[in-house]
């Protein structure tokens, strides 16, 4: 635990301290009281991370206190993009090994503030009636703090980065101390928003059109032969291997990697989130040929990491089956919405998730290279050409 004493920030009437935590045992007995409005910022989720987060990651929180009362909470994501074997091996082109050679040179040590693994506003929440721009000069404060950290260590950060706030929330970061950052827009965030007058999964396929019901019947028809069970802790573990593998092979693939899971993270949600975090397997006979993960978020359901067999993917439409299974939980179980964050777009477009376009600022640490960030920002974040779809009546 690293302690700094009172900061005097600009426009403010009374002193702001933080403090920043490196494990779960020393945050403070009220810290969940501020993780209402995401879990994942509760110390539950931030435990799995200190038991079972990258290899190439490391994990800070922060508290943030005016006085001595907690009146916010965050956490901070430390990534050596050094120790990847690659940063996806999807696309094979001229502009990817450009980015993959500015990555290793000039950008491979990464402090994230906020959740590289998620997609949305899990970067920090805050008590009622606390000003959010005033909280993100004590953020920033406590980033440069972690630089520092950092270099006593010998390790440079290259690029501070804050991530994903919507249009409204990254009004919150023009504050004087972040003027030089670069705001940038990324993938957007596909969110499927359930219709109350939805509840049971045919209503959702009533509602929508011809040709996107044919869809939805072909896709089920093609899955027939494929049984679906919700697993155990125990099934998890016996079965370790056989869902590493099917992770490793969709996450190797993606266009765009900064970190992959540690064999045992599944497991280690599981344990502590108990039915809060949900492990459907997909078999033909007694192979496991794909999966995918859920995370109960309040109101919302949020989906995790998944795997799946490439081939069995493509002849069973498994990934397509998947998207419908999900959706039809959540109206059954009576969730307002589902994150189903970025990557396969159109896909997700085309069961009915719309687009929420995110935002996040970010610099370098050298001054000349921060001056070209605007331009070397697109070899870093790989652009997507897709086309939204409408399924609805």
């Amino acid at each position: 635990m690293i302690n700094f004493a009172k900061i005097s920030l600009d426009n403010l009437n009374s002193d702001y301290s933080f403090t920043i935590y490196q494990n779960t045992t020393q945050l403070p007995a009220n810290w969940d009281d501020l993780a209402i409005s995401t879990i994942f910022l509760s110390k539950k989720y931030l435990e799995v991370l200190e038991k079972s987060s990258p290899d190439n990651m490391i994990c800070h929180f922060i508290g943030i206190f005016e006085n001595e009362n907690l009146i916010g909470i965050s956490l901070s994501q430390f990534l050596d993009l050094n120790k990847l074997e690659s940063f996806g091996g999807r696309d094979k082109c001229v502009k990817t090994k450009i980015r993959d050679l500015v990555f290793k040179n000039f950008a491979s040590q990464v402090l994230v503030l906020g959740n590289n693994m998620l997609t949305g506003q899990n970067s920090y929440a805050l008590a009622n009636g606390i000003n959010h721009k005033k909280a993100v000069q004590v953020l920033h404060n406590a980033a440069n703090n972690l630089k520092a950290i950092f270099a006593v260590k010998g390790i440079k950060v290259h690029i501070i980065t804050y991530k994903d706030f919507t249009n409204e929330e990254i009004k919150n970061f023009a504050v004087p101390e972040l003027k030089n950052e670069y705001q940038f827009s990324t993938q957007p965030n596909m969110i499927f928003s359930i219709n109350e007058n939805w509840k049971t999964e045919q209503d959702y396929i009533d509602s929508l059109s011809k040709k996107y019901r044919d869809q939805y019947k072909r896709a089920r028809k093609k899955a027939v032969c494929i049984e679906k069970r919700k697993l155990s802790l125990e099934e998890i573990i016996s079965l370790e291997k056989e869902i590493y593998e099917l992770y490793y092979h969709v996450a190797k693939n993606a266009p765009f990697n900064t970190f992959f899971l540690p064999r045992d993270h599944f497991r280690v949600f599981k344990k502590i989130f108990k039915d809060k975090f949900l492990f459907y397997g997909y078999f033909i006979g007694a192979k496991l040929i794909g999966f995918n993960t859920l995370i109960k978020n309040g109101k919302v359901m949020d989906t995790y990491f998944l795997g799946y067999d490439d081939g069995i993917q493509r002849e069973n439409m498994l990934y397509l089956n998947m998207l419908y299974d999900m959706i039809a939980y959540s109206i059954n179980k009576n969730f307002d919405e589902i994150i189903f964050a970025r990557t396969a777009l159109e896909i997700k477009s085309s069961v009915g998730a719309k687009p929420v376009k995110m935002y996040g600022l970010i610099s370098h640490s050298n001054k000349l290279i921060n001056s070209f960030m605007p331009k070397i920002f697109k070899y870093l974040e790989p652009e997507t050409i897709w086309q939204q779809r409408n399924p609805f009546k």
